[in-house]
């Protein structure tokens, strides 16, 4: 019976991280109540803490669960340069705009991570870092640290570009702006 509790406990906590990180994604950190997160669980507040310490813990929880899973993503890639240009027209693409939720933690909660604790900022520092050296991995097979200050730039610069097309109401400069970033981010890459 113990088993089960535990695998129960465990798979509650998975859901809670996912549903965590949609909502998060979504309504950014500061708009994303507990009662909320739970609530998108399917659970009650009460449960909250027999499995996170406060919501900083959540936060920092689900922004590494979001930049693994982004990652992983990223990995399914092709290797080499055709994977990375896939990578790229994936993230700077319409459907990635309109699909906060489900798209790049980055690019939608960025701001609010700067602000976070320590605990949030270590934990998309490292979780991106991971995600930068497969990229500078792909951009100098031979030494990959050599590329990881362009790896960091190249993602800047697309998780600004996205940002940037989700605050402007013309849609049709919101789309021109995406499609000239993938331009830029294909050249910088070379």
């Amino acid at each position: 019976m113990a088993r089960y509790a535990k695998e129960h406990k465990d798979e509650t906590r998975r859901r809670i991280i996912e549903s965590a990180g949609r909502r998060l994604k979504r309504d950014g950190i500061d708009g994303s109540g507990v009662a909320t997160l739970m609530k998108d669980a399917g659970l009650t507040n009460g449960a909250f803490y027999a499995h996170f310490a406060s919501k900083d813990d959540l936060v920092a929880t689900a922004v590494a669960d979001q930049l693994r899973q982004q990652r992983t993503s990223v990995g399914a890639a092709a290797p080499g340069r055709s994977g990375l240009e896939q990578f790229v027209r994936e993230y700077l693409s319409i459907e990635h705009r309109e699909s906060r939720e489900e798209g790049c933690p980055s690019a939608a909660l960025l701001d609010e991570i700067g602000r976070s604790t320590d605990a949030t900022k270590q934990a998309f520092t490292d979780g991106l870092l991971a995600a930068i050296d497969d990229m500078a991995a792909s951009l100098a097979p031979d030494d990959p640290q050599s590329a990881q200050v362009k790896a960091l730039t190249v993602f800047g610069m697309m998780v600004g570009t996205m940002q940037l097309s989700r605050a402007f109401a013309d849609r049709r400069l919101a789309d021109a702006i995406v499609e000239q970033g993938v331009q830029n981010t294909l050249a910088l890459l070379g």
